[in-house]
Order: C-alpha cells, then sequence, then structure tokens
C-alpha cells in the first residue's frame, strides 16, 4: 500500500548539507502514515493520534541512529508508549464526557476500504470494541493482532515480560472475539444498506426504517455535550426509528445525507438545511443495520473534509 509522506503538525523537515532530507527525517517519514494508524487504533482520536506522533518526533531526533538496527520497530515502540500514556488520561477523562463518546470519525481513501483487514480494524463497530478493554490490553491487541508485530517487540513497547503479553493478548482478543461483528461485510452490501437507510431517513419513512434496521439495533450519539444527542444508547428498531423520525426527521428541516467512506466503511455525511450536521456509521449484519453511530460533536469532525491516509504497513 502506498504510503503518503507527510510532516507532523508543527514538525520541520530537517535536510543535509546536500539538500536531501535527514536520516532521522527520512526514517520518520517513511513511517508515519504506519505511525498515525498504530497511534489512532489505540486512541480513537486523530488530534491525540497527531500529539502522539508530535512526542514521538520529538523524542526520536535525539536517539543515536547508529544504535537503532530496525527504524521500524523503534518508532512503534516509541508511538506505543506515547499513546499508552494518553490512553491513560483519556479513559479519565471519558468518565466525565457528556453523553455516549465515539471514535473520531476519519475521510478515508479508497485503499483503505479495499483492504479488508485495515479497514475492519478502524471500523466504527471493532473501534468501540477496543473502548472495552484496558489500555494495555488495548495496545497488546492492536500492535499483535491488526499489525502482527512479535510478542518480544510488544513486550519491549509496553514495558512487560514476552510471557505477560502472550497472556495479555489471549485474554484481550477472547474478548473482542465475543463482541466484534461476527463476519465482515461486503462494502457493496453495506452500501446498499446504508442506501434505504439515507431514503428512509431523508423521506421521514417510518416504515422505511423499520425495515432496514435490526430489532435490536443499537443507537449511538456523541455531541459531546456542544449538539443535542442521546445520553443514553437507544436499542430497539421502533425506539430508534421513532427517535430519527421525531429528531432529525422534523418536517421544518431540509434533511440530506450524502453517502461517504469514514474509517474505511460505508457512510453518510449528514447535513441539516445544508450545513454539516454530522456522519453516521453503521455496523450492518445479515443485510440489517445492527448498529448506528452518529457523531455530532463538532470538535470531531475536523477529519471529513480531507481523506487520511492509513496502513498496515
Amino acid at each position: 500500500m502506498d504510503e503518503r509522506r507527510h510532516t507532523t503538525r508543527g514538525t520541520a523537515e530537517p535536510m543535509a548539507g546536500d539538500g536531501r532530507t535527514d536520516p532521522a527525517t527520512e526514517a520518520f517519514l517513511t513511517h508515519r502514515n504506519l505511525l498515525f494508524t498504530v497511534a489512532y487504533e489505540m486512541l480513537g482520536s486523530a488530534a491525540d493520534a497527531e500529539d502522539a506522533l508530535q512526542e514521538t518526533w520529538l523524542r526520536w531526533v535525539k536517539v543515536d541512529l547508529e544504535q537503532v538496527s530496525d527504524p521500524r520497530a523503534y518508532l512503534v515502540r516509541i508511538t506505543t508508549r506515547r499513546s499508552l500514556d494518553r490512553l491513560r488520561t483519556m479513559r479519565r477523562l471519558k468518565e466525565d464526557y457528556v453523553g455516549s463518546w465515539l471514535p473520531e470519525p476519519l475521510l478515508t481513501a479508497p485503499d483503505v476500504a479495499e483492504d479488508v483487514e485495515l479497514a475492519e480494524s478502524v471500523s466504527m463497530a471493532l473501534m468501540l470494541v477496543l473502548e472495552t478493554l484496558s489500555p494495555t490490553e488495548r495496545a497488546v491487541f492492536v500492535l499483535r493482532e491488526v499489525f502482527g508485530i512479535s510478542h518480544e517487540e510488544i513486550a519491549a513497547a509496553v514495558g512487560k515480560s514476552s510471557a505477560a503479553v502472550r497472556q495479555i493478548a489471549h485474554r484481550a482478543r477472547r474478548h473482542v472475539e465475543a463482541r466484534r461483528p461476527r463476519e465482515a461485510v461486503d462494502p457493496s452490501q453495506a452500501r446498499a444498506v446504508l442506501e434505504s437507510f439515507q431514503r428512509a431517513l431523508e423521506t421521514r419513512d417510518l416504515q422505511g426504517l423499520l425495515d432496514v434496521l435490526a430489532p435490536q439495533v443499537v443507537l449511538l450519539s456523541d455531541g459531546g455535550g456542544v449538539k443535542q444527542a442521546a445520553p443514553q444508547p437507544i436499542t430497539g428498531a421502533g425506539k430508534v426509528a421513532r427517535l430519527i423520525v421525531n429528531g432529525l426527521g422534523k418536517a421544518q428541516i431540509a434533511l440530506a445525507g450524502e453517502p461517504t467512506v469514514v474509517n474505511g466503511n460505508p457512510a453518510l455525511l449528514v447535513r441539516v438545511d445544508g450545513e454539516i450536521d454530522g456522519v453516521i456509521a453503521a455496523r450492518v449484519e445479515d443485510a440489517r443495520i445492527t448498529g448506528l453511530y452518529y457523531v455530532r460533536n463538532p470538535q470531531k469532525l475536523t477529519r471529513i473534509a480531507s481523506e487520511t491516509s492509513l496502513t498496515l504497513r
């Protein structure tokens, strides 16, 4: 997969005397998309992932490269440690978060959607499952199950023994497998389901919503205390459909859903009276929606205007 190169926020690109990028910067830029993906999957926040990369860069430029045999592994180790620190802080902050907390949605490039493994790993459904893990469990699961990093390398990154990492990986994998979607959904099927949902949403069609929603569908909405959102998860097709029709579906507002790809999966960009209101991602199983994730918090909508490059490599 192509890894587009970007600098971190506020990070300059030092140049060698002959005009070439210096080795430290070259190594960092080569693996930047990978490092961002690691941090994002651990944190669920693009802003915090960028901050973790900034901290990684500041530590990386102080490293004696002659002592580094594998820059990629070394950089992943630094990023993991910085992300773990942030994840522990974020867990405390989330206790005071108003309403449901959802991952920050990312507008992703087509190659992310084409990579089934990557698309599933950053899907809203799986990212929410990862929220139920402890910080160390999440780090170990992401590094091992998503990126295929060795137990020994993970041990060095999280400050545990290899034996302990193996136990944590087994426990985390069992926890996630019990809660993740049963199987990957074909993107074309997911798009078709969302198209049906979009039509019912725009026309305030209660029966149309009931037809596309699974009986035990769960709706989570994230307003961050800034936008109105359900304070608790809403469960059941009837309750969810009525909330949508009576809430966003008010007759006096112009409502439109725009198909897009968020976190590698089909989603809807919702506009109310022409203004962006939020992003709806969905968990689709057996051709029906079992989970709806509506992000309305404006602070979490900054990465839907331009594509974010992600990679497992």
